[in-house]
């Protein structure tokens, strides 16, 4: 059975054309992950990276939670063996996730605690609803960021400031997160969807295979030297002159007209 057909328990699936819309889906657990998130969740990405029929994947929640984190309910009684087994098993959707080739959104609403902010770092562009408020609290009950959080947060802020919250465990606000630059841009709460979805179509215009060697290229820089990153860059970049997308892009220019890119 596809992934498009089945009827998840802890998250929801729903497609507008090119565009699929992933929801944390525990309204009564604040959206918190437990195990069986952890499950759909890798089969979920997987199906979209794989799925050429979606160009662009919004991940959201609720207006009061995009994901409170890890549910302390099902957590609690790990020991170090159990805990190391649920971190592993996030690690293969997050690799999944920050490798699809194809861009991804969050629209991100009330809390996003924890496992919620590390997902939120995984993903390529990032829309908050101005009720939005984000933290690394783990330290709180005993422990710290496990889902690469201490790793991605410093990717994307000050170290001081990534120790900041960590050490602190403190929530940051909408307004916050955009001045740190963790995020793109605050909406107001009624405007969230729509801002993503305007920002997805707008995607959905652009040549795939392109985004895909874009994409590919600058999370290469993360983990290469500048000369490496140049040389993936530039092999990439000059493949794109053998694609039918980077020929009707040129033409369509040359013509004054908008492209149509096809994906190939």
């Amino acid at each position: 059975m596809s992934y498009r057909d089945k009827n998840y328990e802890t998250m929801k699936l729903e497609f507008d054309g090119s565009i699929a819309i992933v929801y944390f889906d525990r309204p009564e657990a604040m959206n918190a992950a437990n195990i069986l998130m952890s499950h759909e969740r890798l089969e979920i990405y997987t199906g979209l990276s794989e799925d050429t029929k979606v160009r662009v994947v919004i991940i959201t929640g609720n207006e009061k939670a995009y994901c409170a984190g890890g549910d302390l309910a099902s957590f609690a009684k790990f020991d170090s063996r159990e805990a190391m087994e649920f971190a592993k098993r996030g690690m293969e959707y997050q690799k999944v996730l920050m490798n699809m080739p194809k861009p991804t959104i969050a629209a991100v609403a009330g809390v996003a605690y924890g496992g919620g902010m590390e997902n939120i770092l995984l993903c390529d562009l990032r829309i908050a609803a101005d009720n939005a408020r984000l933290a690394l609290p783990e330290i709180n009950v005993g422990i710290f960021p496990g889902g690469g959080g201490t790793q991605r947060i410093v990717q994307n802020i000050p170290i001081c400031k990534a120790k900041e919250m960590i050490y602190m465990g403190k929530p940051i606000d909408a307004a916050e997160a955009l001045e740190l630059g963790l995020v793109n841009k605050v909406v107001p709460l009624k405007n969230l969807m729509a801002s993503a979805i305007e920002w997805a179509k707008i995607l959905c215009n652009k040549p795939p295979v392109a985004l895909k060697a874009a994409k590919h290229a600058i999370n290469c820089a993360w983990d290469t030297d500048i000369y490496t990153g140049m040389e993936l860059e530039i092999k990439a970049w000059a493949n794109l002159y053998d694609t039918q997308d980077k020929k009707e892009g040129m033409q369509a220019f040359l013509e004054k007209r908008k492209p149509v890119f096809k994906g190939f």
